[in-house]
């Protein structure tokens, strides 16, 4: 008997104010996977996303991990999980350090990384104890995603996460996301930007409720 998928999705459907925004939405991932949610706005993607991450409900249809609903195994569930959404999710009045230290703090699960090498890493060397409030939006983003290289979480769920970084931004991120599958992990994305990875999976929500 073959082995269920790790993550999947079996028949979601989500309604808000009497508007159908998605329905029968199905896929699963397992190890090295990386998915894109793809979509015009107003489709659904901001929302798809959240219901991964347990923050909505959907209307209808089941989540699973490891074969077993979530809904029965919720804790289990978000250890394995880290959702950035597509704001940064800062404490703005704290710097690029300090946020991370406090992350860290409230998540046991992270890698043995010092906060400083991994804020160098991602590209805020110089920075890391400016307030957010006085940085750029790109290094707003960029200390977000500093999370991304100390968390253990087997499924990364990214909205907009290439949002204000530029060129050379763009490609590091895409970077760490392959070395991520290529550990075994999964991620899942929306983004308007044209994303060039090999293998990357694609999920069309294609508004008007439906699914292509």
């Amino acid at each position: 008997m073959s082995q269920p998928a790790v993550f999947k999705l079996h028949d979601i459907a989500f309604e808000r104010d009497d508007r159908l925004l998605f329905s029968t939405v199905n896929t699963e991932l397992n190890g090295g996977d990386i998915l894109q949610v793809e979509g015009p706005n107003g489709a659904g993607k901001t929302t798809l996303l959240r219901i991964i991450a347990t923050a909505l409900s959907p209307t209808d249809g089941i989540l699973s991990w490891q074969g077993i609903d979530i809904r029965r195994q919720r804790s289990e569930y978000l250890q394995s999980l880290l959702f950035l959404g597509h704001l940064p999710g800062l404490k703005q009045s704290l710097s690029p350090l300090e946020n991370l230290q406090w992350w860290r703090r409230v998540h046991t699960d992270q890698n043995p990384l010092a906060d400083e090498e991994v804020l160098a890493q991602i590209g805020l060397r110089g920075y890391e104890d400016v307030p957010c409030y006085s940085l750029s939006a790109g290094q707003q983003r960029r200390a977000a995603l500093a999370r991304l290289l100390v968390t253990q979480a087997l499924l990364w769920v990214l909205d907009e996460p290439f949002t204000a970084i530029d060129k050379q931004g763009v490609a590091e991120l895409q970077s760490l996301l392959v070395n991520h599958a290529g550990r075994g992990g999964m991620v899942i994305l929306s983004t308007h930007q044209d994303v060039g990875i090999p293998g990357m999976r694609r999920l069309s929500l294609a508004g008007s409720g439906r699914v292509s």
